[in-house]
């Protein structure tokens, strides 16, 4: 989970970036920030993906009486 000082501090280093450049520390830090970032994303999607049940599954497994 990316917290919220996190997600602030990927837009901090992605303004200073567009505006004066950053530093070789703050390019690595704001890389590992941003895979972290999209490796949250990808694990909630996965989660929200898995969680899918198809209408037909469910009919196949309870037949109606």
């Amino acid at each position: 989970m990316v917290s919220d000082a996190e997600i602030k501090r990927i837009n901090e280093l992605s303004k200073k970036s567009r505006e004066v450049g950053l530093s070789e520390e703050e390019k690595s830090e704001q890389k590992a920030l941003r895979q972290k970032y999209i490796d949250a994303v990808k694990l909630s999607l996965k989660a929200n993906l898995d969680s899918i049940r198809y209408v037909e599954d469910l009919e196949e497994n309870n037949p109606k009486q």
